[in-house]
């Protein structure tokens, strides 16, 4: 009963943690409409798998990096902001129309869109970890002090919960967004980019600029 209470909690956590608006919700919701449903549910479960490696550091590491994180804290941050950037930018400029016509004959790269989200996500670990944590103590989970059996099995069934519940999230969000993709034409693709690559480009610029003047709420990236 303890153990499927910790599931539970778990499961809620990568529900709330995954619910945000930030670059990686930009791109997941991009690639469904100028992709396909496929694509945005192997992107979804790229941000989920990254998410989960971040939870599992969270629960059992965190406090052994917290210190080597506060002093590299800026320098982090910038760097994430300066490659969520370069992602904008790279989005900004692509031509749906070949991507259009890949998709048609059945040559998607799926493993591009898992390891490219993925990579994004775990770029921003300095802003996702400390997010986690607050979930964990909103859901009343504690971080492992010493590592013993209690303290794995535990850790599994929270680090399992988690990604139950994001990629629950992120499935459901590319299946919800993949509804309107048909309605969609070529020149509507074009603006999606367009749209996707500036507010894409902007968080990171937010984020750059958040490192210095302290505004970023928790949640933007």
């Amino acid at each position: 009963m303890v153990s499927l209470e910790v599931l539970i909690r778990g499961f809620c956590v990568g529900i709330a943690a995954s619910i945000t608006v930030g670059p990686v919700a930009v791109l997941c919701i991009q690639r469904t409409l100028s992709k396909n449903r496929k694509s945005g549910i192997v992107s979804g479960l790229g941000i989920a798998a990254a998410d989960s490696i971040m939870a599992m550091i969270a629960y059992f590491c965190y406090s052994i990096l917290q210190t080597h994180i506060e002093q590299y804290n800026q320098l982090l941050r910038v760097i994430a902001g300066i490659f969520v950037i370069i992602v904008g930018v790279y989005i900004f400029f692509q031509n749906p129309v070949p991507q259009i016509r890949r998709n048609r004959a059945g040559r998607t790269t799926l493993w591009q869109d898992f390891a490219s989200i993925f990579g994004l996500t775990i770029a921003n670990f300095i802003l996702v970890i400390p997010y986690i944590l607050t979930f964990f103590a909103v859901f009343k989970i504690s971080t492992v002090e010493s590592v013993d059996m209690a303290g794995l099995w535990r850790g599994a069934l929270v680090i399992t919960g988690f990604f139950g519940g994001a990629s629950l999230w992120w499935t459901s969000l590319a299946c919800l967004i993949n509804l309107f993709r048909h309605r969609f034409r070529p020149r509507h693709m074009l603006t999606i980019n367009h749209v996707a690559g500036v507010l894409i480009a902007v968080l990171g610029i937010y984020s750059i600029l958040s490192t210095f003047f302290n505004i970023i709420p928790h949640g933007m990236l």
